[in-house]
C-alpha cells in the first residue's frame, strides 16, 4: 500500500494510538492527518534548507522570492548557475546558499541520486544524504518523509515535535532532543506518522489562539 493513502495511515494511527496516550490524545483532537507530501527533487530539499532556524512567515517571503526569481521551480541548474548577490537579493543569508549549492552540486554530479533513493532502505537512503554538505539529519529526514513518503523517518530535534508531546503529556519541560528519538524508538515503525500527529495537534492548538 502506498504509505500516505488513507488506509495505511489509519493503521498507523490506530498502532500508535494503542501504545501511546499522548498519541492518542492527539487523534482524539485532530482525527487522521494529512501527509505533507512533497516531490522528491532538489526544489524540496532547496525549500527546506531556506526554511531552517527561521520562523515560517520569514520562510515563506525568502522562498517566495526565490520561486519568482527562478521563474517557477527552483532547479539545482538555476542555482548552480545564480551569482551569490543575486541570491542574496532574495533574503538568503552565506551559510544557506552555500548549502543550496553544494547539494545542487551533489544532484548534478548524481553524488546524490534522487531518483534511486526511492529504492533504498531507509538507513541508506539517510546515509545518502546526509553525506552531502548542506543536508544535516533534520533536513534528510524530513525529505525522507515527505518526498520519499518513508513511515518512519522522523525529523530530529524538531521543536515544534518536542514541544507538541510535552503538552500533550502535560509536562512543565520539553523532552531533550535525544530523549525525544529514545521515546520515539517506541513508535516504530510508524514515527512519521506520530510526527504528523504532533504537528497536527500542536497546529490546532495554533490555530485556536489567533
Amino acid at each position: 500500500m502506498n504509505p500516505v493513502d488513507v488506509s495505511s495511515r489509519q493503521a498507523a494511527c490506530d498502532a500508535l494510538c494503542a501504545g501511546d496516550p499522548a498519541l492518542a490524545r492527539a487523534y482524539d483532537v485532530i482525527g487522521l492527518p494529512d501527509w505533507r507530501a512533497t516531490e522528491p527533487i532538489y526544489q524540496s530539499l532547496a525549500r527546506t534548507i531556506v526554511y531552517q532556524l527561521i520562523s515560517t512567515k520569514a520562510g515563506d517571503a525568502i522562498w517566495g522570492r526565490v520561486q519568482t526569481w527562478a521563474g517557477g521551480e527552483v532547479t539545482h541548474h538555476a542555482i548552480l548557475d545564480a551569482e551569490e548577490e543575486t541570491l542574496r537579493s532574495c533574503g538568503l543569508s552565506g551559510p544557506k546558499i552555500r548549502h543550496m549549492k553544494s547539494v545542487a552540486d551533489a544532484v548534478h554530479s548524481e553524488a546524490l541520486p534522487l531518483d534511486a533513493l526511492h529504492d533504498m532502505n531507509d538507513a541508506d537512503a539517510r546515509k545518502c544524504l546526509i553525506a552531502v554538505k548542506g543536508i544535516g539529519p533534520w533536513t534528510a529526514e524530513l525529505f525522507m518523509m515527505c518526498a520519499l513518503k518513508k513511515m518512519d523517518a522522523v525529523p530530529e530535534g524538531d521543536v515544534g515535535l518536542m514541544e507538541s508531546l510535552r503538552l500533550l503529556q502535560d509536562t512543565d519541560e520539553r523532552l531533550s532532543p535525544k530523549a525525544f528519538l529514545k521515546h520515539a524508538e517506541s513508535w516504530r515503525p510508524y514515527r512519521g506518522m506520530a510526527a504528523h500527529l504532533l504537528w497536527g495537534y500542536i497546529n490546532h492548538l495554533r490555530a485556536e489562539d489567533r
